[in-house]
């Protein structure tokens, strides 16, 4: 055991205004997260103990617990993402299991779960705020589907279903992992693989080094290619080769299907399962399992997912169209019979004939400063608020990382937000977040304030700036940093003082998308690109037709994109209402039924792409997959209040922004999503402005 002294030096036990991210060290962490653990479990029982159905008695202590665990253990968490070791990463692997047993403790807790309910059938409920409400009820959803309220036999039936699962996904996952890595294709004749990109030529000859051919190099071989996605893409987009993109299409969507690598069996065993466990729950089907903690409905994303498909599916067959004439005028010969392998190659043919940008070229034009000025001015403008740079308030775990604070129109600080932008690939995984520190919240507030303010971290991986040359990026990157500001937003504007429903906390899962896909749409907005588009050496603004080129090709083939993700949606659905496990019906069935109205080219009889299908076997996503969609529909009609209201009128964007403020941004889980989007947009959603920004409108009029 830790000496009491450590103890009470260690940085994770102390009280701090900011966390000590730079000073938190590997070894702090058993015997820190060990004892706070301990301190909790202490708290937990006494809690337990005195409990009353009050807000005093129950809800603050427990706001104390959550809040305790998920800052610390937010802490080492976030350095294990941006400053990862082997000995930080050993020491969060020890105690994970035990912190993961307090949570199923604390989930799971009769006397807080009863507490709840009394307050919930007390006489007082209906003097409770909205907020108060959503929190009790969301508590009391939690419980009920962790199985706290069933008899005893039943909770071990349920328990045991829940350990199953686990070991399914994973097993599920193992298996398309070992089967994308058991492909390999070598190719010593330069001729098979005409048309592919040096970058693709690198990469296949290093594998080829890695698998003992020692001399490859890019420029004479021998290549291999395998199923890992930065292998795949290429072929299937630049190989001249029709031979080799069918041989390894066939390839791809075969994998784990057969074998002792087949994921057939586990896919019907994880679906039975999921059944019984909502037959347990008192649910009809999973999918409505998985709706109980979303904005949207089995009805209403079936019916959603119906629309856009109508409104996708001509335009779609024009794509398709498009691309035999295309490949025609470039005397193909199979121009009249494209098919699976053939559209991925012709598309990026077509797309680089009419809106040839290179990604590459465009980053002078997007220097990190510029970008981050407009993004910060774009903000003051529509909500009001100042960004002001704050280095030096917090401790930060690297140089490159700065600090924030949020004012706004008086003056005062309303949250703080640290950015770490720079790729660091020795010790910060890919990728862009963003994560909360701090949550809004009266009961954690500080002696001598009355709120502890929100604190957030957006996470980002651009290339770093090398001597007086400040980091460029691609505008996908420039889209990136508004997306993960929107969340941010949403963290920190919030108005909410109830801290387990504040900011993003307690938004259903399908509508915590709506800010962060919104910001992205100001990117495609000539003013707002126009003033962060600057050349970094001779301050000149991006060419006008290069704007009007990447707003076109925002709309390229949108039909067979679109189809694609409902495809993927539809069957997830269909899956987790309809189907019968073990009934006449297979999963290939349903995955052929489904595509009838969901793909232009039939899918092969032999496709087995469930077998892959990891976002809904191993993933969040099951019965969920259609949320991307929904998000997408929230987002674009959000925009559209201020395209009603005049782009170029400042004074009615600044109104429509302040609104916007005041209710998708400042509710948080305090209110439900659906009501929320009805204050700002004065209606319910509409998918209208989505098919018209992807061009798809005139198709479903």
């Amino acid at each position: 055991m830790a000496s009491e002294d450590s103890l009470s030096s260690n940085p994770l036990l102390q009280n701090f205004e900011f966390p000590p991210f730079d000073v938190v060290d590997a070894h702090h962490v058993r015997p820190g997260i060990r004892s706070l653990l301990q301190q909790l479990e202490a708290e937990l029982e006494q809690l337990e103990k005195t409990v009353e159905p009050s807000w005093t008695k129950l809800v603050e202590p427990l706001e104390r617990i959550i809040d305790r665990l998920s800052v610390v253990w937010g802490i080492i968490n976030h350095l294990k993402a941006v400053k990862d070791t082997s000995e930080l990463r050993a020491a969060i692997e020890e105690v994970q299991p035990e912190k993961v047993k307090f949570q199923l403790r604390l989930g799971q807790s009769k006397p807080i779960y009863n507490a709840f309910k009394s307050i919930r059938e007390s006489s007082d409920w209906k003097t409770l705020s909205e907020a108060r409400q959503r929190l009790v009820e969301a508590q009391i959803k939690e419980a009920v589907l962790s199985g706290i309220a069933l008899e005893d036999d039943k909770r071990e039936d349920f328990n045991k279903i829940e350990q199953e699962l686990e070991k399914l996904s994973h097993k599920f996952s193992e298996n398309v992992l070992d089967a994308t890595k058991k492909f390999e294709k070598l190719i010593t004749d330069k001729k098979e693989i005409e048309g592919l990109p040096p970058s693709a030529l690198g990469l296949f000859a290093q594998a080829a080094v890695s698998k003992g051919h020692e001399n490859a190099t890019a420029d004479t071989g021998p290549w291999l290619i395998t199923l890992d996605a930065p292998s795949y893409l290429p072929v299937m987009q630049h190989a001249k080769n029709r031979v080799l993109r069918e041989e390894v299409y066939r390839a791809y969507l075969s994998r784990a299907s057969s074998g002792d690598l087949d994921n057939t069996a586990i896919i019907d065993q994880i679906l039975r399962l999921r059944l019984e466990k909502a037959k347990l729950l008192g649910y009809n089907n999973y999918a409505e399992v998985s709706m109980a903690t979303k904005m949207a409905t089995v009805e209403k994303a079936d019916e959603l997912l119906e629309k856009l498909r109508s409104a996708s599916w001509a335009p779609a067959v024009q794509d398709i169209e498009d691309l035999k004439s295309y490949a025609k005028s470039q005397g193909a010969a199979e121009a009249d019979s494209l098919t699976h392998w053939d559209i991925t190659f012709w598309s990026e043919r077509l797309r680089e004939s009419k809106y040839d940008i290179n990604e590459e070229e465009l980053r002078p034009y997007f220097s990190l400063p510029k970008v981050m000025d407009g993004l910060f001015r774009l903000a003051k403008t529509l909500f009001g608020i100042d960004v002001v740079p704050a280095d030096g308030v917090a401790p930060v775990w690297n140089s490159d990382v700065r600090f924030y604070c949020v004012k706004d129109s008086s003056g005062n600080p309303t949250a703080y937000f640290y950015f770490d932008p720079y790729s660091r690939p020795s010790e910060k995984r890919g990728g862009a977040w963003m994560d909360e520190v701090f949550s809004r919240s009266r009961v954690m507030a500080q002696k001598g304030s009355s709120v502890r303010l929100p604190v957030a971290q957006m996470v980002c991986n651009q290339t770093p700036p090398v001597g007086d040359k400040p980091s460029l990026m691609t505008f996908r990157e420039v889209e990136t940093v508004f997306h993960e500001f929107g969340h941010a937003l949403q963290h920190m504007l919030t108005k909410e003082d109830e801290g387990l429903v504040a900011g993003i906390r307690n938004i259903e899962w399908d509508a915590v998308e709506l800010p962060s896909q919104f910001m992205e749409n100001w990117c495609y907005h000539r003013d707002t690109l126009m003033s962060i588009a600057k050349h970094y050496q001779t301050g000149e603004t991006l060419p006008e037709d290069v704007y009007k080129k990447l707003l076109a090709a925002r709309t390229f083939r949108a039909g067979s994109l679109s189809l694609r993700q409902l495809k993927f949606a539809t069957v997830d659905l269909e899956l987790h209402t309809k189907y019968v496990p073990g009934g006449t019906e297979s999963i290939y069935d349903v995955d052929q039924r489904v595509s009838i109205k969901t793909q232009v080219i039939p899918p092969l009889p032999e496709d087995r792409f469930l077998c892959s299908f990891s976002h809904i076997f191993a993933g969040g996503y099951a019965a969920g997959y259609y949320s991307y969609k929904w998000a997408e529909v929230l987002s674009a009609d959000a925009f559209s209040a201020f395209e009603d209201a005049g782009l170029d009128d400042i004074k009615a964007v600044k109104e429509t922004g302040q609104r916007f403020r005041n209710t998708i941004l400042a509710l948080g889980g305090g209110k439900a999503p659906l009501h929320v989007f009805v204050a700002f947009r004065g209606r319910e959603p509409s998918p209208e402005p989505l098919l018209r920004h992807n061009g798809l409108l005139a198709a479903s009029a």
